[in-house]
């Protein structure tokens, strides 16, 4: 078997790399979106990359340093909606409700694999994966906290109470578009993701305006 990892980095003295490090980079986020970390071997990684054990050595190191670099390239790329939301200039509860039905899109997209790749990964794995545990757990963490962020905003500009319990609020939406990301892996259609977003923004504190 090929190994997967090795000491410190080592990179070789063969020619430049002649492959797009970036489609690679892309490749190995939607094979660890699909399969996991422990389900993704080696020799999986280089086939779908397209380039060699020494190409993948020299320009990555190893599998878990291309791991941290796939989990940046989805943050990037196939989960920059997210944060494109929060950031919109709408009140605060279209913003959730934009964001509830744009999970259920993004979600359930032919060209990607179901669900969110940081919702689920690496909430169970070996000791030996620890350090991996902890980058998907603050990777969450950080969505919440923006959602928060976004909360508190709301507050301040009137269209959200003042005694609102932001961090409940926040960990319910947080929770909402885990279990959507969960349903959409199990193989839940966009219409039903969409009726549990729709559900899920019943949750607004009353009094506040609702979008048309």
């Amino acid at each position: 078997m090929t190994p997967e990892k090795m000491h410190g980095g080592r990179r070789g003295r063969g020619r430049p790399q002649s492959f797009d490090r970036t489609q690679a980079l892309c490749a190995a986020m939607r094979l660890f979106w699909d399969r996991g970390y422990d389900g993704t071997s080696f020799d999986d990684l280089i086939a779908a990359m397209g380039i060699s054990a020494s190409s993948f050595y020299n320009a990555f190191g190893s599998k878990e340093a291309l791991y941290h670099e796939a989990i940046d390239t989805y943050m990037s790329v196939a989960g920059a909606w997210f944060f494109a939301i929060l950031n919109e200039d709408a009140d605060t509860r279209t913003v959730f409700q934009d964001l509830t039905t744009a999970a259920a899109s993004e979600f359930t997209r032919d060209d990607l694999p179901a669900g969110c790749m940081i919702s689920v990964a690496a909430t169970q794995c070996s000791p030996a994966q620890t350090r991996l545990r902890d980058l998907l757990a603050s990777h969450r963490t950080r969505s919440e906290d923006a959602m928060a962020d976004r909360l508190r905003k709301g507050v301040e500009t009137g269209d959200l109470p003042a005694g609102t319990d932001i961090g409940a609020l926040a960990a319910f939406y947080g929770s909402l578009l885990r279990g959507m990301a969960v349903q959409a892996r199990d193989g839940a259609s966009r219409e039903r993701l969409l009726e549990i977003a729709r559900i899920g923004m019943q949750a607004w504190p009353a009094g506040q305006a609702r979008s048309v």
